[in-house]
């Protein structure tokens, strides 16, 4: 078993799941990797069953039944993850809008460099999107810059969902008590870490869209997040008074 684990959530990847494998499988830091499929219907998970076959002892499936959504999905795995040995979890999309060759450089940030929580972020060095129309890149630049006002947390890519977290993190955390399940899951885990005052750095990484399969993001995911925000900034200021500072 590795001391890191690689978490990625699918629903109807079967076009990046094969790619994405192999290439997180080759890279220079051994980590294992848990495949948490939300019932997919084009046959997602039976590609990562014959996959096993070749990485037996590295490469894991969580077939997730119940309610879909990505912060349930990295929930369960979470979960999965803190049953066994893994002293550092990380989150990883299927559709190479992560370069898996900044998995290295997030747990380096985590297991040599000491931060709780490493994340890829898009904005620590400017704006770093490749694919992306113009309104897209605007909404997400000013969707970071709006919970970072809303919420004081000094995070610069608070949506980012390319993120390696310590295992201390994850069990100070009650993952059963997260509210949001979309685009509000990456902000309320970031807030919550900053809130238990766990170390953190941004890793500049380059974001590229997905040239394959369809994006889940839709309307509902991001009014949850827009409301969510304020929400946990609410909640914030109700532990700071709970503690008297």
């Amino acid at each position: 078993m590795s001391a890191a684990l690689v978490i990625i959530p699918t629903l109807d990847e079967k076009e990046n799941i094969e790619e994405i494998v192999r290439a997180t499988m080759a890279r220079d830091s051994k980590f294992d990797l848990l495949v948490v499929d939300d019932e997919s219907k084009d046959g997602t998970a039976s590609i990562v069953q014959e996959l096993q076959k070749e990485f037996s002892d590295r490469l894991f499936l969580m077939n997730r039944k119940g309610p879909k959504g990505l912060g349930l999905a990295y929930i369960s795995g979470f979960q999965w993850a803190l049953e066994r040995d893994y002293d550092y979890i990380l989150e990883m999309d299927a559709d190479f809008s992560h370069d898996p060759l900044d998995l290295d450089k997030l747990l380096s940030a985590c297991a040599n460099d000491g931060a709780d929580m490493a994340i890829g972020s898009r904005y620590v060095k400017g704006v770093n999107v490749v694919n992306w129309p113009m309104k897209r890149v605007l909404l997400s630049y000013l969707a970071s810059k709006y919970v970072k006002f809303i919420t004081g947390i000094p995070i610069n890519d608070t949506t980012a969902g390319f993120v390696c977290y310590s295992r201390k993190l994850l069990e100070s955390i009650d993952l059963n008590g997260i509210l949001f399940v979309g685009y509000a899951f990456q902000i309320e885990m970031k807030f919550k870490a900053w809130k238990k005052g766990f170390s953190f750095k941004e890793v500049s990484v380059i974001f590229t869209d997905r040239s394959k399969g369809e994006s889940k993001m839709n309307g509902s995911i991001i009014n949850e997040a827009a409301f969510g925000v304020i929400k946990l900034a609410l909640s914030g200021k109700k532990i700071k008074s709970q503690n008297g500072k």
